[in-house]
């Protein structure tokens, strides 16, 4: 258990490191929670800086989200002479720092606990822990926001979808990625209460340049 706590603990200020932040801070100072929807995210890093600036965003923030679940996860730890973890990649490990990292991104320690929605470190996990079922994901995602525009909307269907790949594609689902991938879709509906609450107020901003009914 120690070794998993570890792993945990690593994954969770792992994903505390923003990219929206980082980059701001790279850029002279931005902080993009001041501007737009107020979301260190790489939703609001585009709306308000730009594609060049949401680029790196989100290449940090897929990136903690993969490094979590296929560097630190699998890492065999050890304390002196006493062994802490094992050379083989545990389905627990990685389903634990899964959640860790993307928790780490949502609510910071290094920057009081305000960030992102998650999207783009989920993205980064899913590439790491069922590789296979990124186009299916990403797929989803796109035609989503294509057909209403919604981006927080379509990142919902998208976890959603996910336990869906998992359901469709494996007659008996592995327990851990399962539990995972229905524990994310109910993070991200938490995460987008806010996009959910503007949706049916008709005040949520859609993505014109994506959106196919202008």
């Amino acid at each position: 258990m120690l070794d998993i706590f570890i792993k945990a603990l690593l994954s969770y200020l792992l994903g505390s490191l923003m990219g929206g932040l980082i980059v701001g801070k790279l850029k002279g100072g931005v902080d993009i929670r001041t501007q737009g929807s107020g979301n260190a995210g790489g939703t609001n890093a585009l709306r308000t800086q730009g594609w060049q600036f949401a680029l790196w965003v989100m290449i940090i923030d897929i990136g903690k989200g993969w490094l979590a679940v296929c560097v630190i996860a699998p890492w065999s730890l050890s304390l002196g002479s006493l062994p802490f973890g094992s050379s083989s990649l545990s389905a627990w490990n990685a389903v634990v720092c899964a959640v860790a990292v993307v928790v780490g991104h949502v609510f910071p320690c290094w920057f009081g606990f305000r960030g992102g929605k998650g999207a783009a470190t989920m993205m980064g996990v899913v590439a790491g822990l069922a590789p296979a079922a990124l186009p299916w994901v990403l797929g989803l995602w796109l035609v989503s926001l294509m057909l209403t525009g919604f981006v927080g909307l379509s990142t919902m269907l998208a976890t959603i979808g996910f336990v869906a790949w998992i359901v469709v594609t494996r007659p008996q689902p592995q327990q851990q990625l399962l539990t995972f991938s229905i524990f994310m879709t109910l993070f991200a509906i938490y995460t987008h209460r806010t996009n959910i609450a503007r949706m049916r107020n008709g005040t949520e901003n859609r993505a014109k340049s994506l959106w196919l009914f202008k």
